[in-house]
């Protein structure tokens, strides 16, 4: 399970609100060292990838280049590890489900793709929603972050998704082409559902991973400005996960470590 913080402060009201937490060095490095580090790794593919793909090895050898071709121990770069530790957060705590994670489309090492960094469902009461998240992995002092502004910050990101049609309609192409015969399918058709009756019944979520003092500034003028004029039906929740100070230069680092040790 992952360590779900102390809150350190909350600024506004659905259907817009936010939420400042603050982890310990121990909670991030079981976090880190866990949950995270699986969904960095995309254990749940591997263990496909490898039941696959041990049906063709017949020999010794053909086993080890087998194992070789899965290897992950590569150098993984500190803000993937921040959309790991933002996905894990929403799955463990806000009942959320990722089914497809973006490193699946990667077709190169280190690259980023295109689009909101989270695209899954969120569980509300019976039935599921759409959720699309956006994450900012920052070390910056300045609160809020150089990474909440520009043409890619976090500012636009968000305002993108709650006023942007298009862009929401192609994250939903982009799970529709995915779900075909998937286990997920049913969360699936119930998103759409609801989806295809009010196009705004969707979650958004805005997230910092950060390693500095815990300060409010850092969301409190976002929680402001997307308040005014949030489309009926939608809800937005802007989190920031303050680890320890410091820390965010070395979460690949230590990711690949505890993997390279045998860790979980």
């Amino acid at each position: 399970m992952l360590p779900v913080g102390t809150i350190v402060y909350t600024l506004g009201n659905p259907p817009v609100h936010g939420t400042g937490l603050s982890w310990t060095a121990e909670e991030a490095d079981v976090a880190v060292k866990g949950p995270v580090a699986s969904v960095v790794y995309d254990d749940v593919g591997t263990q496909f990838l490898t039941s696959l793909l041990n049906d063709l090895s017949e020999t010794g050898f053909t086993n080890t280049n087998v194992q070789a071709m899965l290897s992950q121990t590569r150098d993984v770069e500190n803000w993937r590890v921040g959309e790991a530790l933002a996905e894990s957060y929403l799955a463990h705590h806000r009942d959320c489900h990722f089914p497809w994670p973006n490193s699946r489309d990667i077709r190169k090492s280190g690259s980023s793709l295109p689009g909101a960094d989270l695209v899954g469902f969120q569980r509300d009461g019976q039935h599921h929603r759409f959720v699309f998240g956006e994450v900012k992995t920052s070390n910056d002092k300045q609160c809020p972050p150089r990474a909440c502004y520009g043409v890619t910050g976090l500012k636009q990101q968000l305002e993108d998704l709650r006023n942007d049609l298009s862009i929401r309609k192609d994250l939903v192409r982009y799970l529709t082409f995915r779900s075909e015969n998937a286990e997920w399918k049913d969360q699936f058709l119930t998103a759409a559902r609801r989806y295809i009756a009010n196009n705004n019944d969707i979650r958004v979520f805005g997230i910092l991973v950060r390693d500095v003092m815990p300060n409010e500034n850092d969301l409190q003028t976002r929680v402001a400005s997307l308040s005014k004029g949030c489309p009926a039906q939608m809800t937005i929740e802007l989190l920031a996960i303050y680890l320890p100070e410091k820390s965010i230069e070395n979460l690949g680092a230590l990711i690949v470590q505890s993997r390279k040790e045998g860790g979980a």
